[in-house]
């Protein structure tokens, strides 16, 4: 097991990484349970496969399980409210410790479901997806969809802790593991050029799960995250980086319907487009999107944008971005392979033109 720390001052708390860690959760999740109760939030298709093994867990606290339906479509306010009719049945209070069991839709459910519960309870993250573990389970977003934006509703609100076992990728379908390796790309190509050369050289190891593989992108993954939100809690600065691809991205999944592009797929077609739009401002080569297009179809991701949305469309989805301030668009973009950048100092008629594209 290896374990890494966010520094939070006193809200910090670690990130346990290795094989077979739900066989020792006990040990592990003890520390971070401070009352005597605990809820599970978890979904249909992950309860039957690992509900069981944190029962046992915390066998030694009062439990009870909401099993929500899977899937980006139930992320929604009506779902979490099915939450807390759930936890105000089980008289829950302040010292309910609530437990994410599944993929990122579940962890931003959960985390806000506890945001706002009584003002405020602990949770614990135990991530079941690739992209999960390398991304929305680190760092205290929580929230959810709204027909007109992603995630535009929610609250920071830091898990007590996080438990990835890799096991669990063992039981992920092959699309839902190249999204997540969408996200760990993303930390290769805003901040770390070295991790970006060893993607490229075991892009097929990753594909095939070798386990080595596996947990050294996830470690390095959640190494940047920690660093990124110990600095930068509230992304005022520079966690927005951790958003390359993601503007662009949101739009395609509330323009095509929450659910029918996985959040790892638009992901890669917005990083495509922000590149894109990066060489249009002189700053990448065409051999660096060429790179970077070749490494999104070698992990099995689509490269085109969908062909139903307009550059209208685009831009309407974009003008409720989380990162729009005062009116104005702010965009990831890079710099060069391996630096992104935050900015709204960018050329109109290009962006028109990447979003226009035939």
């Amino acid at each position: 097991m290896q374990t890494l720390q966010v520094e939070l001052g006193d809200r910090s708390y670690p990130i346990y990484i290795g094989q077979g860690l739900l066989a020792q959760a006990k040990h592990l999740l003890a520390p971070h349970i401070h009352g005597k109760s605990c809820v599970t939030i978890t979904n249909t298709t992950i309860a039957p496969l690992y509900l069981a093994a944190v029962e046992q867990a915390i066998a030694d606290k009062k439990h009870s399980a909401s099993i929500l339906p899977d899937g980006e479509a139930y992320k929604t306010l009506e779902t979490v409210n099915t939450i807390y009719t759930h936890l105000l049945e089980q008289r829950a209070d302040r010292k309910t410790t609530l437990i994410a069991l599944g993929g990122g839709v579940i962890g931003d459910m959960t985390g806000f479901a506890a945001a706002s519960y009584q003002r405020g309870v602990d949770f614990i993250q135990v991530p079941s997806t690739l992209l999960a573990m390398v991304d929305s389970s680190v760092g205290g977003k929580t929230g959810v969809n709204h027909p007109l934006g992603k995630n535009m509703i929610g609250a920071f609100h830091q898990p007590n802790a996080v438990l990835i076992d890799t096991n669990t990728l063992n039981t992920l379908a092959d699309r839902e593991l190249s999204a997540g390796i969408a996200e760990v790309i993303k930390y290769g190509l805003i901040r770390d050029l070295v991790f970006l050369e060893w993607l490229d050289q075991h892009m097929e190891k990753l594909l095939a799960r070798d386990a080595e593989a596996l947990t050294y992108a996830i470690h390095r993954s959640c190494e940047h995250k920690a660093a990124v939100v110990a600095a930068d809690e509230r992304e005022t600065g520079e966690r927005a980086l951790l958003n390359l691809g993601h503007t662009f991205g949101h739009a395609i999944e509330a323009g095509m319907g929450y659910g029918e592009w996985l959040h790892g797929e638009a992901v890669a077609v917005g990083t495509l487009m922000a590149a894109e739009l990066s060489q249009r401002m002189g700053w990448l080569g065409k051999q660096d999107v060429a790179f970077m297009r070749q490494l999104f179809e070698r992990a099995k991701l689509p490269t085109t944008p969908p062909s139903q949305l307009s550059g209208d469309d685009f831009k309407r989805y974009m003008a409720v971005d989380k990162k729009v301030l005062d009116g104005s668009l702010r965009l990831i973009l890079m710099k060069a392979l391996g630096q992104g950048i935050v900015t709204a100092d960018f050329d109109a008629s290009a962006l028109h033109q990447v979003l226009n594209r035939p």
